[in-house]
């Protein structure tokens, strides 16, 4: 079964083309990243350009592939975007079973929540479900009770930008399978068998955006988006350095770093400022421009933590930094010192095929991507041949592993975190 993961970012599109076997082995087999320069903070501003950039990412990628990829899974960024946790109830009937008729009715009065404005609903993702009183249940179907309780995390998007977006994909020939939030999707790629069973926080820092997620237990406890990304870093050594916005993200890219100490004191830098005027910096001097911009939205990432569940070191255990922006040398160091908990750069695990091409924290949108679909289609009517409604939202998931080494043993641990949720 072919699978097509398409991530429509600020800075890039990056198609992933996935072959799932009947096994349930995921081989990535095709891959392509083009520039993208229709979009702004994860919005489609230009739906000529996007369009443009997607049909020539999905071209290289089913070039390396040598198959066709006629439906997408695609991501979804944007300060558009917003999450809340919901809570739904159901009453059980005296001396009857929980069946799944009564958890959707508790899942359907959550997903009622007024969102402000005229918003759709992409993602409807229970969390823990309570029986009369009683927390922390994860599966509540059999069980005995009057009172059923769900608490439901929402994700929607703001109709306008999620419309535009579905039409620069349509109009690059493609049809849509269904939308998932970008960090989800990372999450999917990156999360490894040890942190799908602890509280692990994802930053993806974009070009125009970064986006948030907190994983509890595999499950997605909170999510936020950002304004911020590594164009704002590249826009300030653009203004500081009096130099072209291209020519500031070459430099940040190759000399750049987080932390002025772990920048090389004896290299200089030669940059030409308008008039082709020759000035140098100090590879130190670079990395004291770049650190403010970094701190900041790692700070905002940490107070979106804080304010929805609570102080960061005692929610979360781990941060995993993904996205093309994570790469710049130093940010892991900076991150521990900031949040005082365990850091570490995440890269899409749990594939075969050509992993040394999607090896990098720039492709874990796309490879969720492409993993969400592959546990659909295992899970769901899909494996029998049938196709989901194109604009339903995306309901739970749980990344598919390979059936090689420790990602086997955790398939059967984590296949009741998606009951009931489609």
């Amino acid at each position: 079964m072919i699978l097509t993961g398409l991530d429509v970012g600020t800075t890039k599109v990056t198609a992933v083309i996935g072959e799932l076997s009947p096994d349930g082995i995921l081989d990535i087999i095709g891959e392509g990243t083009v520039p993208s320069q229709g979009l702004r903070r994860g919005v489609v501003t230009n739906l000529e350009r996007t369009t443009e950039a997607i049909r020539q990412a999905i071209f290289q990628a089913e070039r390396v592939a040598g198959v066709k990829a006629e439906r997408v899974w695609v991501g979804v960024a944007g300060a558009h975007v917003k999450s809340v946790t919901s809570h739904g109830l159901a009453a059980i009937r005296r001396g009857q079973q929980i069946s799944a008729a009564d958890v959707e009715r508790a899942i359907e009065q959550a997903k009622a929540y007024p969102f402000e404005g005229d918003y759709e609903l992409i993602h409807a993702l229970p969390l823990e479900y309570r029986v009369d009183g009683q927390e922390g249940i994860r599966d509540p179907i059999g069980m005995a009770g009057v009172r059923l309780e769900v608490d439901v995390h929402l994700v929607a998007g703001s109709k306008g930008p999620l419309t535009n977006l579905r039409k620069a994909v349509e109009d690059a020939g493609l049809e849509i399978e269904g939308l998932v939030l970008q960090a989800y999707a990372s999450g999917l790629a990156v999360l490894s068998p040890e942190e799908l069973s602890m509280t692990v926080m994802l930053i993806d820092i974009g070009g125009g955006t970064t986006d948030v997620a907190v994983f509890r237990q595999g499950r997605l406890a909170h999510s936020a988006v950002i304004p911020l990304g590594g164009d704002h870093v590249s826009q300030d050594i653009a203004k500081l350095l009096q130099i072209p916005v291209e020519e500031a993200e070459r430099v940040a890219k190759k000399y750049g770093a987080a932390l002025p100490e772990l920048a090389d004191p004896e290299l200089v830098l030669e940059v030409s400022q308008e008039g082709a005027t020759q000035v140098a910096y100090q590879a130190p001097d670079l990395a004291r421009i770049i650190r403010p911009r970094l701190r900041e939205i790692l700070h905002l990432a940490r107070q979106s933590v804080d304010e929805a569940l609570g102080p960061l070191e005692i929610t979360v255990g781990k941060v995993i930094l993904s996205g093309g922006a994570s790469m710049v040398r130093g940010l892991e160091e900076l991150a521990r010192k900031q949040f005082n908990l365990p850091v570490r750069l995440g890269k899409p695990i749990g594939v075969q095929g050509l992993t040394d091409v999607v090896a990098s924290p720039t492709h874990a949108t796309a490879v969720g991507l492409v993993r969400h679909a592959a546990y659909l289609a295992m899970q769901s009517p899909l494996a029998k041949g049938a196709r989901p409604s194109r604009h339903k939202p995306a309901q739970a998931t749980k990344p598919i592993l390979s059936s090689e080494g420790a990602a086997n043993g955790l398939w059967e641990r984590i296949k009741g975190m998606f009951k009931n949720f489609f």
